[in-house]
């Protein structure tokens, strides 16, 4: 349970201190929403806005779901440390990308173009939006857009042994960007101008970097911790098995010894 918990501070982090890519994809979308609705209406704008983020969010857990069952083979087939490794040139590739730096991820999001073209007509269907149910429908569909982060979220939920871990990792991102996305439709230019800035975008990077670094250690040094104890214990062996078998047999004689006393 704790690693859960940790994996998912990881996955909160990584969509909030991200947003401002989110924004860049979903912001735009959520504007659309919002122009569609009554600006009179303020109830009716927030409960259309919540079940659009909710659709988009539970969309995240399903393919967390999906990850976690794909990867729960792959580690019992011993793929795990090559998933995390994976999982930190993503990392490192988000890092790059939200800074300008390198725009190799956009092809990544390119492969994902086939699966968006057959999704995007029905998201259609729902446009414009005026009912919650509509709006449901709609983020849950939105949530496949092809999008960098996402994979990079999806590729860290390929390290976690089984759909319950990669769901639990997906919402925990879906919620860390909730806050930027859910603003971006009612205070759309100042949380832009914000969240878009080179420091936000350069503290989001850094701490990406930093992930990456995390994994790369939890992965590798762990290993290294882990083959380490393992030759110990087996030098170790044969002294333990003699001391254990002492201890045994002296056990053994001294409640003869104590009844002969008497």
């Amino acid at each position: 349970m704790p690693t859960d918990f940790a994996s998912f501070l990881v996955a909160l982090s990584l969509g909030f201190f991200s947003s401002s890519h989110c924004l860049a994809m979903c912001g735009g979308i959520m504007g659309a929403l919002t122009m569609a609705i009554e600006k009179a209406s303020a109830t009716k704008r927030l409960r259309i806005i919540l079940a659009y983020n909710l659709g988009r969010i539970a969309s995240y857990c399903l393919m967390g779901a999906l990850a976690g069952l794909f990867a729960e083979g792959l580690i019992a087939m011993g793929a795990g440390p090559a998933l995390r490794l994976l999982a930190a040139v993503l990392l490192v590739a988000m890092a790059l990308y939200i800074t300008d730096l390198w725009r190799g991820l956009t092809r990544l999001e390119r492969a994902g173009q086939w699966l968006w073209r057959w999704v995007q007509p029905f998201g259609k269907r729902f446009m414009p939006v005026r009912s919650v149910p509509a709006a449901l429908a709609l983020g849950g569909l939105w949530g496949w857009l092809p999008c960098g982060l996402v994979y990079t979220a999806l590729s860290y939920a390929l390290t976690q042994p089984g759909p319950g871990s990669g769901a639990l990792f997906m919402l925990g991102f879906g919620l860390g960007t909730l806050p930027a996305v859910a603003l971006a439709a009612t205070l759309a230019e100042p949380v832009l101008r914000a969240i878009r800035s080179r420091w936000v975008r350069g503290g989001a990077a850094l701490l990406l970097l930093l992930f990456a670094a995390w994994t790369v250690y939890g992965t590798l040094g762990g290993d290294h911790a882990h083959h380490q104890h393992q030759h110990s214990t087996e030098e170790s062996g044969p002294e333990h098995t003699s001391s254990s078998e002492q201890a045994s047999s002296a056990s053994s004689h001294e409640p003869h010894s104590h009844h002969h006393h008497h």
